[in-house]
Parts: C-alpha cells; structure tokens; sequence
C-alpha cells in the first residue's frame, strides 16, 4: 500500500529520497551530477526551499529540505527528477522509468533526529564504500558543512547554530562511521529506509 504524503507547511523539515528502477545507476558520469545540481540551485529558489544536507548516490538520492515558504517542499523532488528523467531518456536512449518509483518523504518531526539524519546523508558514500571520507565526495553539502567549499546549497546559519566549529561536525559524522550506532529511534527509521 502506499504510503500516505505528509502535509507541508512552512517551517517544516521534509526527508525526500528515492532510487533508480532496479536499483540500478541513475548517475553515469560527472555532467548527469551537474545537471541535477544546477536543476536544485534552481528551483530552490523559485519555490523558497532550504536544502539543509543532500547526498546523491550512483542509484539514489537524499534531501532534507526546509519549507521556507507556501510551495511544498514536495516540488523540488519533482521538478528536478522530472527534467533530469527527460534529459536523461535523451542522452541515453532509455525508456521507460528511471526510478523505482514516487519519490519517498517523510517528515523530520524531532530535531534530535534531524541532525542524525544529516551525518547518515553526508556518511553514504563511505557507507556504500565509494569514497574513504565523506569530504572526498563532490556530490553533497557535507564540504560546505565543515566550512571546506563555498557551495550554496546549504544554510550555514542552521549548520553553526548546532556545530560551532567545523571540527564538531566532523567528529559527529566520523562517530558515526566508526560506531554504525544510532539512537534506537533513528535506526529503526534508517532500517525502513533501507528495506
């Protein structure tokens, strides 16, 4: 059955994530990234839309998005994968759908939460074992977090209002590496994701 769609108000943190169709790559190469970034840069803007941390994978994606204003966080998902989806079918000669399905969301309702979702984003390329470090992956915010690109999908406001030195962050996301562990309400919540 699927899964009912959050209501969306401003001020509202929305985790929104999915993967290719078979869980095969949606990315192939540097310009497909590009492409979906500058679509973010974009549309982020026109519709009064946070990225707080994103992370995009070979065959999936990670927003946690803030709702600044009245569109709903949903239309960034959207808009981005719709021209992607199009540019990509192109390029490639595909058919049919790229992902797996809707894109997934849920709200991000206890902020404890939301900073461990955070380093689970920016730690999923050395989870899946792409990379050694997150800030050896282009492809998300975490270089902007710990103050090492000057990007500007991030709210660094948001960042230094919970990690006052860029260290701090740093060590979080390495605890987590180190440790796998998460708090029990939060893994129970990564476990879902992941099934």
């Amino acid at each position: 059955m699927p899964q009912k769609r959050p209501d969306f108000h401003p001020g509202g943190v929305y985790h929104v994530f999915n993967r290719g169709s078979h869980r095969v790559s949606i990315f192939h190469e540097p310009e497909n990234y590009i492409f979906v970034l500058r679509k973010i840069k974009q549309h982020q803007q026109e519709l009064n839309l946070t990225l707080l941390a994103y992370c995009l994978m070979p065959n999936h994606y990670h927003f946690l998005i803030r709702q600044d204003g009245d569109q709903p966080a949903r239309l960034l998902s959207q808009r981005v994968f719709n021209s992607y989806s199009k540019a990509y079918n192109k390029r490639y000669q595909h058919s049919g759908t790229l992902f797996e399905g809707p894109y997934r969301v849920r709200p991000v309702l206890e902020s404890a939460h939301l900073l461990h979702l955070c380093r689970y984003i920016h730690a999923n390329p050395v989870k899946d074992g792409l990379v050694k470090q997150p800030g050896n992956w282009p492809y998300s915010n975490y270089l902007e977090w710990v103050g090492q690109r000057d990007g500007s999908l991030v709210d660094r406001t948001f960042v230094q209002a919970h990690f006052a030195q860029p260290g701090q962050y740093v060590e979080f996301v390495e605890d987590y590496l180190r440790t796998r562990m998460m708090p029990i309400e939060m893994a129970k919540y990564l476990q879902q994701l992941e099934d």
